[in-house]
């Protein structure tokens, strides 16, 4: 019984420790690697569950032999054998040797060892223990390890290897570049604090990597970066692996694995062949159907309407008047339509100077023009002060030119869902108006009634609004 001390507590009963050799027998079974031991003379004194299972022979068979002659090494190579390993005895440090030993049931296995000398409490040599191994195991976990270095190391793609929590733990140099950061520094950071755009995607993934396994194939997704430099827009094909520890009993996930490889430049040099291929087909399309129209300002609006497909919201045609633009056609300010001629046209546009339309009959060529980054109030009243319909914050605004003469300007508008317009845009805008405008000249001289289509007096029409 215990006893009880002078402030009321109770001393807790001291267990009687593990016998010694219990305890050995123990921690000899449960490893994973196989172990036997020799005495000085050779004869063997201990073998573990792992020599049992790998050799056949159990302790009981091994224990007590003299050395492995006859049983567990051919005769013929038992004393090379031997020799090598108490060798060690009498050096220092572990020596490292491939044997090939005897199954019990006759056959041969390729083991690797590792022994050392063991010695007594006097210091003199009482004998060796040596682990072995299956070279083929043993190939495979250096195989694992190597491959582990290389993918932290060498990898020409990135490697990112996030716990639970999804905080990344692991980083190699690819991805550290990839993500603008060290490799230390991004250590257990939320993956949020490095990709503004994107992230709730990523994080999705590899919840699901976690929950149910990795996906059958990679996945293309596109993130926005946060850099000194300003926000990048990447686009990574990623590849998801769920880590699970390989010494417990049940799977134990450690977290996933993300490979990732940066394709933006192929994504993007995809897209624009897609555009481009979409843009001819269009333009084919626009002259097929303009070459059925008895009206050429029909077929001009019917050019048009192929040309708003995927490429902007809205289109206005201004056509000069003497020395101001009025409305000759234009889609629907309020909702998408078709182009069509304005109602009772002719009433002279209030574009205040300096208005992009302007600027392009001025430059003869194409203006771009967007509201900016701000509130919707200031893209509304920005849009209202330049005569565009509700909701435009992108313009492209190209010439038309027909037989050396101004004709008038073209109006694209992009809503705030869309993209700015940019140099590819205004190449095939141009080319839209080279077709718009020659339809809008045969409008004008079948409305003239004028039988020659020569420019009047050879020379250039009015070139301004």
């Amino acid at each position: 019984m215990s006893a009880s001390t002078s402030s009321g507590t109770t001393d807790a009963p001291v267990p009687d420790p593990i016998p010694g050799a219990e305890l050995l027998a123990a921690l000899l079974d449960g490893m994973d690697a196989a172990l036997c031991a020799f005495d000085a003379d050779g004869t063997v004194t201990h073998w573990n569950r792992e020599a049992e299972r790998i050799l056949g022979w159990s302790a009981e068979e091994a224990v007590g032999r003299p050395g492995f002659a006859g049983w567990a090494v051919r005769r013929a190579d038992a004393g090379e054998v031997q020799r090598r390993l108490m060798a060690v005895m009498d050096g220092p440090g572990r020596q490292v040797h491939e044997f090939a030993l005897l199954r019990k049931d006759g056959g041969r296995v390729l083991v690797r060892t590792q022994s050392a000398g063991v010695r007594g409490a006097d210091g003199k040599p009482a004998g060796v223990y040596c682990a072995f191994s299956e070279v083929h195991a043993q190939i495979d976990l250096e195989r694992a390890i190597a491959l582990s270095e290389a993918l932290f190391e060498d990898a020409s793609w990135g490697v990112v290897l996030v716990d639970v929590d999804l905080r990344p733990t692991v980083v190699n140099a690819h991805a550290a570049r990839a993500l603008g950061g060290g490799r230390t520094t991004l250590l257990g950071r939320p993956l949020g604090e490095l990709i503004t755009q994107g992230v709730e995607d990523l994080e999705g993934a590899l919840q699901h990597v976690l929950a149910e396994g990795a996906p059958p194939a990679p996945a293309e997704l596109w993130v926005t970066l946060r850099t000194g430099d300003g926000d990048r827009r990447r686009c990574w094909r990623s590849g998801f692996l769920r880590l699970a520890s390989p010494l417990a009993e049940e799977p134990v996930p450690l977290g996933a694995g993300w490979l990732f490889q940066d394709v933006t430049e192929a994504k993007l040099a995809a897209q624009e062949a897609d555009r481009v291929r979409f843009r001819a087909g269009q333009l084919y399309r626009a002259s097929r159907s303009a070459a059925e129209c008895e009206d050429p300002m029909e077929a001009a609006t019917s050019s048009l309407d192929y040309a708003l497909a995927g490429f902007a919201d809205h289109a206005l045609v201004d056509l000069v008047a003497g020395e101001r633009l009025v409305r000759a056609a234009g889609t629907p300010s309020d909702a998408p339509g078709p182009c069509l001629p304005v109602a009772g046209g002719g009433i002279p546009l209030r574009y205040a100077p300096g208005h992009p339309a302007l600027q392009a009959l001025d430059r003869t060529g194409s203006v771009r023009a967007s509201a900016g980054a701000g509130p919707a109030e200031a893209a509304q009243e920005w849009a209202t002060e330049r005569r565009w319909p509700a909701g435009a914050v992108h313009a492209l605004c190209v010439v038309l030119r027909s037989r050396g003469r101004t004709l008038g300007v073209v109006t694209f508008l992009r809503s705030s869902h869309r993209a700015a317009f940019e140099r590819a845009d205004a190449v095939y805008a141009e080319s839209v108006a080279d077709r718009v405008a020659g339809s809008v000249d045969l409008s004008q001289v079948v409305r003239d009634g004028r039988g020659d289509v020569r420019p009047p007096g050879g020379g250039a029409g009015p070139s301004g609004g």
